[in-house]
Parts: structure tokens; sequence; C-alpha cells
């Protein structure tokens, strides 16, 4: 103790060691002391040689101190002192400011430490257990620890933190620590955590994170607030910057909306924080990833829905046009504005409608053009303004129509300045920065509409009094030609291509020009510096979209005088080399990456994104147009016009086949609804036999029995019958049968027009009248005639069933006038009988019917009781299914639990194994156990004697 105290104190007598050999007798001492205080005290004292003997300490003492944060777990104080060691030993001191090579020098200590930390992953394990230990002491140096471990190795300590069970949770559960100082610390060990870690990123965030971290921004006064506010927002920009997963997390759990009180900024705005000013800048950033151009466009657009709704974009615009607000914020917001309206045809209309609090008020867009062609405006913020104008303008044809009118001779106002002022005096200003920002701002108004750019060709420009007004595309030729700054040539240049590209009109109106064509090629064939190459190579573009979109309407300037003149004066070889100069420029590359114009310095702007779009889009196609012939133009033209031949023909055989598929299906129709009076006809004549039968059966059994008393009766009857009722038996007779035989006309005239209709629509299936046609159809016809010759037969046998019938009832009548005699009293018994035995017919019948009804009736009952019993059977089995679901989820947890239970009792295994090493005696729990059950028997038994000694 002496001696360690002596090394931390005063100087002792003699030879002093050196660093080395006190490290070494200090690690010594921590591996060979028992007593608790002696290791702490040693650890102690390597805590303070840590910073001044890093190397000595880290190479001889690192092995000792994990050892004591494995096995003197309970002691907080000594943890805290080894913890602060191995934070010593790995990180770099930032407070001090030594030279360059040694900073390095002490950046590569601390990698190659970090390195020996992390070699063995249950270092790393272990350290995430100790931070669960509440103490801060421990709590506090194993988070910097653990921070110092991420910066030097992010990706290995990142690996073993996500493969580590619960690892990702419990450094979560840092953010809920009452202590600030631990907290904040946890924002920063987070930061490491995230970076460049999709998968830890999207634990992070399922974890509530982006709730905590809300709440400590709204604690801490949100804009207002000091450097935590900073480091949770850095650490939501880690959480969601490329991470579509997390986005879409954000935006689902309505946090897009918690974000607007961020941007309530009051009306005195002078005397703002560098800190508000960062706060502010890195919530605006914040914004932007919701809604980067390179997100999704489902998720970017959803995203802009949520913020106008929700009022975002409404408070960003007031500090748009709100005074006093410093310009980095001023520029970040413009920005923000941009791409939060990016496509989003509500947003655009909004801000269409802004206006600034100026009198009279004037629209926003009006007011940002003012700045961007002011060339005493900053740098960055005319590059943010053209962006805003950019967006505003992207796939917005309504936005584009609006703008360009503001040109046309109808619309000017004398009175007020428009926007298309604004960019006419921006493209013909003498600051070259503002030529470029108005020529490309007017390109986005012609981006992809038609109709824009044929309106644009109406707008004249007065130059001088007394003079004629010119276009405004020829303004534009003619300062192209009057030799301007490259910056100004190359904004003109993309103006014009963008212009007449796809537009016949614009192209002829452009070659109307005499001098635009001369101009042009002697461009491109003179040999001009490298700065005039991108010159060349614009103006070769321009002239190859002459070319492709000529409709050889001006007799002088055909395509094929056009490449012609190309090739006397330039060459097509040439033509093609000065037209590549485009694609192969430095910055082209750089503006084709994002739409933002994002430029070191003013000079560097001659590229717009949507321009190198373009580009791409049609140097392969002018390099193809200019190196053919005339003769393979001409081949191309002949297939062309074949394809076009072929496609016609091809388009009238499915418009025929349209038809002839809409004709069957009719047809299908027809014959299904035929089929469905065929089957009705069929069970009429099914019925009808029957009824024939019927009645042939009782014609018989009449039959039997008149001839029995016609026998009987001999001729006094038939003379009754003749002198009395054979007259009026007679017309009743004719009568029925005319009634008879208007029945019949009538069903023939049916049958008649079903069979015109069946040919017909078999005509009309066919085609051609065919006199074969097909054998189901021929089959169908001789179904149906058929059943009509049936029909007939039957309607004659029903006829003379009829007329019988009506004989016989006649003979009935009369002999029921004729007085009963001696010999009709047995034909009197045998008329009482049969209406004996028709009476019990009627009543057995009576008796069927109600046997029939109470079946029925049962039936119902009984189907009834099926369907309960079916929705009983349906509950019972997802009760079931229910039920396996759970003992399948029990197995499972019971699985788990003895997996568990297998490793703890590995763990205590390997740890009795450990203590009996060190010499300690343990017994067993089964022991213990058996031991404690002896005891007990011991114990009753000597109660059962007591209680005999009692009883005795």
């Amino acid at each position: 103790m002496n001696y360690i105290f002596g090394v931390i104190g005063g100087q002792s007598a003699g030879p002093q060691p050196t660093g080395a050999e006190t490290v070494q007798k200090l690690c010594d001492r921590v591996a060979s002391s028992t007593l608790l205080e002696d290791r702490r005290d040693a650890v102690r004292a390597l805590k303070s040689l840590s910073k001044k003997y890093r190397l000595e300490v880290g190479t001889k003492a690192m092995e000792h101190l994990l050892h004591i944060l494995r096995t003197d777990s309970s002691d907080t104080e000594i943890l805290g002192y080894a913890l602060d060691t191995l934070y010593n030993i790995v990180c770099n001191d930032e407070e001090e400011e030594p030279e360059e090579n040694h900073q390095k020098q002490e950046d590569d200590m601390g990698v190659q430490f970090t390195d020996k930390f992390i070699q063995e992953p249950d270092n790393v394990t272990l350290l995430l257990t100790l931070l669960e230990e509440f103490d801060f002491h421990v709590r506090w140096p194993g988070v910097k620890l653990l921070t110092a471990l991420l910066k030097n190795q992010c990706a290995q300590a990142q690996g073993i933190i996500l493969v580590s069970p619960m690892g990702v949770s419990r450094l979560m559960d840092l953010l809920a620590d009452s202590r600030e100082v631990i907290r904040n610390d946890g924002l920063l060990l987070l930061q490491q955590l995230t970076k460049g870690n999709a998968a830890i990123q999207k634990i992070v965030a399922f974890e509530n994170a982006f709730e905590r971290l809300l709440d400590i921004i709204t604690e801490e006064g949100s804009s207002d607030g000091g450097i935590v506010v900073e480091d949770c927002l850095l650490l939501l920009l880690n959480l969601l910057k490329n991470n579509s997963s997390n986005q879409n997390f954000f935006k689902e759990g309505s946090y897009i909306q918690r974000m607007k009180p961020w941007f309530e900024v009051g009306d005195d705005n002078s005397g703002w924080s560098a800190q508000k000013v960062t706060n502010l800048h890195l919530m605006l950033q914040l914004v932007r990833v919701m809604v980067s151009p390179v997100n999704s466009p489902g998720g970017t657009s959803s995203c802009q829905k949520a913020m106008f709704q929700c009022g975002l974009l409404q408070q960003l615009c007031t500090i748009l046009m709100a005074t006093g607000v410093p310009a980095d914020i001023l520029t970040e917001t413009i920005n923000t504005v941009s791409e939060v309206i990016r496509g989003s045809d509500v947003n655009q209309d909004y801000f269409a409608s802004v206006n600034a609090p100026s009198n009279p008020p004037r629209p926003a867009i009006v007011v940002l053009l003012m700045s961007m062609v002011n060339e005493r405006q900053p740098f960055v913020l005319r590059c943010a303004v053209l962006y805003c104008f950019q967006c505003f303008l992207y796939k917005n044809h309504k936005g584009q129509g609006e703008i360009v009118s503001t040109l046309l001779p109808s619309t000017i106002d004398a009175n007020s300045i428009s926007a298309g002022q604004l960019l006419c005096g921006g493209l013909f200003s003498s600051d070259s920065l503002s030529n470029w920002c108005a020529a490309v701002a007017l390109a986005h108004a012609l981006q992809d509409n038609l109709t824009q750019k044929e309106q644009l060709l109406r707008v004249q420009l007065a130059t001088s009094l007394g003079k004629p007004p010119v276009s405004l595309l020829q303004q534009c030729t003619n300062i192209l030609s009057q030799g301007s700054r490259v910056q100004t040539k190359v904004g003109l240049l993309m103006l014009l291509c963008t212009w007449i590209c796809n537009c016949p009109i614009a192209v002829m109106h452009f070659l109307h020009n005499q001098d635009n064509v001369p101009f042009l090629t002697g461009q491109i064939s003179e040999n001009l510096g490298e700065d005039e190459r991108l010159v060349q190579g614009l103006c070769a573009l321009l002239l190859g979209i002459c070319i492709y979109y000529n409709d050889n309407s001006l007799e002088n300037y055909t395509k094929e005088k056009l490449k012609q003149l190309i090739e006397k004066r330039i060459g097509k070889e040439n033509f093609v080399e000065k037209l590549g100069f485009v694609t192969k420029h430095e910055l082209y590359s750089r503006a084709a990456q994002k739409p933002q114009p994002a430029f070191s310095a003013p000079e560097h702007m001659l590229f717009d994104h949507e321009f190198t779009k373009l580009v791409k889009e049609l140097e392969g196609v002018i390099t193809k147009a200019v190196l053919k012939s005339s003769e393979e133009e001409k081949k191309e033209e002949e297939v062309k016009k074949t394809i076009e031949q072929h496609d016609s023909i091809v388009t009238q055989y499915k418009e025929l086949i349209r038809e002839q598929d809409s004709q069957l299906k009719e047809m299908k129709e027809q014959m299904a609804s035929l089929m469905l009076q065929n089957e009705t006809l069929q069970n009429t004549t099914t019925q009808q036999l029957s009824q024939i039968q019927q009645h042939k059966d009782q014609y018989n059994i009449l039959k039997l029995k008149l001839g029995k008393d016609n026998q009987q009766t001999g001729s006094q009857v038939d003379g009754a019958h003749v002198n009395g009722l054979q007259l009026e038996e007679l017309s009743q007779l004719r009568e029925q049968l005319e009634d008879l035989h208007r029945e019949n006309q009538s069903l023939q005239t049916q049958l008649t027009e079903k069979d015109n209709v069946i040919t017909s629509l078999v005509r009309k299936a066919e085609g051609v009248p065919s006199a074969e046609g097909s054998t189901s159809e021929n089959t169908e016809i001789l179904r149906v005639e058929k059943l009509k010759a049936q029909l007939q037969s039957q309607t004659a046998e029903i006829t003379q069933l009829q007329t019988e019938r009506q004989e016989l009832i006649g003979r009935y009548e009369t002999r029921a006038t004729v007085p009963v005699t001696g010999e009709d009293s047995g034909y009197s018994e045998k008329i009482a009988e049969l209406e004996s035995r028709l009476s019990t017919q009627n009543t057995e019948t009576q008796k069927l019917k109600e046997e029939v009804k109470a079946l029925l009736e049962s039936k119902e009952s009984m189907e009834k009781e099926l369907a309960s019993s079916t929705s009983t059977v349906a509950i019972l089995q997802a009760e079931k299914n229910k039920l396996q679901k759970e003992v399948q989820d029990s197995k499972k947890e019971q699985d788990e639990l003895l997996m568990l239970l297998a490793d703890q009792d590995q763990k205590i295994l390997s740890l009795k194994q450990k203590l009996e090493e060190l010499g300690e005696t343990i017994e067993d729990e089964d022991d213990l156990d058996t031991k404690d059950q002896f005891d007990e028997d011991d114990d009753d038994d000597e109660e059962e004697e007591d209680e005999e000694d009692d009883d005795e």
C-alpha cells in the first residue's frame, strides 16, 4: 500500500522506476492480490497513469482489467476505475491539440487497442451487460468506452452488438435514464451505433426511438434548445436518411405532424443564437430527408401530402416570407420548400397562391425571381431560388402555362412586374450568371410541353425605338451570335435546344432565319480553345435537333440538304466528335447526379439536371440521323411505311375479330335461350303425353261401361237420344270442335314463328347461308321439327278424346233425363257405386295431402336444426383451432425456457468448475436438497417420538 501511495504521491529516495516498470508492478499487484482493496488501489493507480503511459498500460494491463470486469462485478468502484482506464486507452484526448503527426499516431494507437478489445466478442457483450448496472460510476464510463469503440472500429463493433441478445435494446434504455449526463452520452453512443447500418437503424426505430427523441426535443425547447436538441436531430437524420422502411414508419406514426411546432418562428427574428441556427438547419434537413427526390415516388408523394394537410408547408412559407431570418436559414428553407412542392399538384398550387407581405402584395414566385436575377444577392441564395422555380414547374403544366402567359402580349400589365418580365430581364442582362439562371428557368417552363413551346413563339420584344419588334427566339440567336461569355452562350443554347426539341414548328421558325445555320456550322467547324469546346458541342446538338425534328417544310433547309451541308463544311466524323464534347465534360456528370444545382463557384454553373437527361436521350438518335445516307433513310422510310401498313392491317383484323367475338357471344346467348325454350317445350310435351294417357284410360273405361249399358237399354234409349237431345248435343260438340281448331291453329302459328327464328339464328351463326350447316345445328332443327310433329299428333289426340268425352257426358246426361225403369235400375246402382268410390278416393287424396304437408313441415324444422348444428360445429372448430394454436405457442415457450435453463445449467457448471479450480469447496444443490430432506425426516421422527411419550 505504501508503495502505491508513493507512486501516486511524492517522490521517494533512490532511483525512480520507469513508467513501464511501474505499470508492470501494478499489473502484478492486480493479478496477485487477494484483497479487493489492494486490487482497487492498483486499478486506481493504473487509471492515473493511463493517459501519460497509454501504450504501456494498454499493452500490459488490458487483460488484467478485463479480468477485473468479469470477476469483481459486485464492486462498482473497481468496475468504474477499470472502465475509465480502458476508455483512456482506446480514446484519443480531443481536448488537447497536439501536432499532426503525433495526433495520427494517437489515432492509430486507439484503433489498435480497439481491435485488441473487440477481437474477443465476449468483451463487447460483457460491456453491454455492465451497462445494465444503474450505478453512475459504472454506467457512465461504460457508455463512453462503447462510444469510443464505435468511433474507432464502427463496422466490427456494430456487427457484435447486432448479434448480441437484446444488445440494441439495452442501449436504448439509456435514453430513459433520469441523469442527463448519461442520457446525453447515450445520444452520442446511438449516433455512432446507427451510422451506415440499416439493420440497426430499423431496430432502433422499432424500439420507440422516434417517440423518445421527439419528446426530448420538446422538453429541451425545440429550436431554442441547446446541444441536446442538436444531438437528437443528428440521430433522427441517421435513422431516416436513405432508409425507406424507417421513413414509412415515421410517416405512418404521425410524427410528421409533430414537426410543425419546430418552425413556429415569432415576429421578432433579431438575435438568432448560433445554436438556434444550427438546430433549425438540422430540422429543415430532416424535412428534406422525408421528401428527397431520391426516395421512392410513392413515399415522397404521401409525405408531401401529409406536410400540406398538417400545415407544415404553410409554416415553411411563412419563414420564407419573414424578415430578419438569417441568410443560411432562408436558403435552406427555400431548398426545403422546393422539395416539398416538387411534383405535387396540390402543394404547387398552394405555393403559387402565396403572397409576400408587401404593399401591394406580390406573389412569392415573383419575389424569389427578383432575388435570382439580382447579382448582388448571395450565390447560394440564387441557386436555391432557381431550384425552387424548377421544382415549382416540375410536371406542372398549369404552372408552365401561367409563366409563359405573362410573356404574351395580351396578358402583359405595365403597372406590375411579372415572372415573365423578370426572366426576360435576366436573360438579356449584363450579368452572365443571371443570363444562365433565366435561360434555365425559362427552359423548365417549356419542359415536355409542346403547347407552351408554340405559345412562346408569339412573344415579341421591342429592341429600340423606330425598329420593328423581334421574336424572343430571334433575340436569343442574336445575342448568341454577338460573342457573349461562355456561361451566357451555354444557357442560351440549352434554352434553344429545349425549345425546338420535338417541336417542328419551332424548328421551322429557327431555320427561317438565314443567319442561324451558317453561325452554327461556323462555330462547329472552327478550332477553338478548351473553354469553347462545350459551346461547339451544344451548337452541334442544336443543329442535330434541327435535322432530326425537321418536317422538310423549308425547301432550302430540308433534312438531306442540312446533312449535305454538314458533310461538306464540317465532316460527319468531326460533327459526331464535337457532339461528344457535351457528355465528356466534367461538370456534365456532376449535374446529372441530382436535381438540385449545387456548384462551388458561379463559373461552374454550366449544366442543368433536366438538360443532361435531354442530351442523353438525343445524342444517339442525332448521331444515327447524321451518319445515315439518303438510301438508308429511304429504306427506313419504306420499312416504316410497311410496318405502318402491317399495323393497320393487323388493327383491321383485330377489329374484325372483336366484332366476330361479340357476334359469337350474342349467338351463344341466343342459343342458350333457345335451349331453355326447347327444354320447356319438352316438359310441356311430356305433361301432355301423360294427360293423353290418362284420357285414353278414362275413355277405355267409359267405353266398356257404355257398351254394357247399350246392350241392356236397347233401342228405347237410342230413340230418346235421337228424338230429344241429339240436335243440342251436336251443336255443343261443334262449338267445342271449333274451339279446339282455333287452339290448334294458334299453336301451329307459334311453332312456325319459332321455326323461322331458329332458322335465321342458324344462318346468322354460320355467317354465309349454307345448305349443309353444322351437325349440331341440323340436329337441333330436327329435334324441333320432331317436337312439332309430336305436338300436332298430341293435339289431334286431345281433340279426339275431348270429342269422345263430351259425347259420353252428353249420353250420361241424356240417361239422367230419361225416367228410371226396371231395366235401368242396374245402371243406377253402378252410378251410385262409382260415386261412392269417387268420394272414397277424394277422402284418401285429402289424407295424403295432409300427410305431405306434415312431412314438409318436419323437413323444414329438421333443416333449421341442421343449420344451427352446423353453426355450432363451426364455432367449436374455431375454438379448437385457437386452442391448438395456444398449445403450440406454449410448447414453443416451454422449448425456449428449456433452452434457457440448459444454458443456465451450463453456465453454473462452468462457474463451479472455475471455483473448484480456485480451491473453493462447493456443495451440489441436489446434495443440499437431499440433506435438507434427511433433516426434515429426522425432525419428523423426533416429533412422532415426543407424541408417543405424551400419549404414554
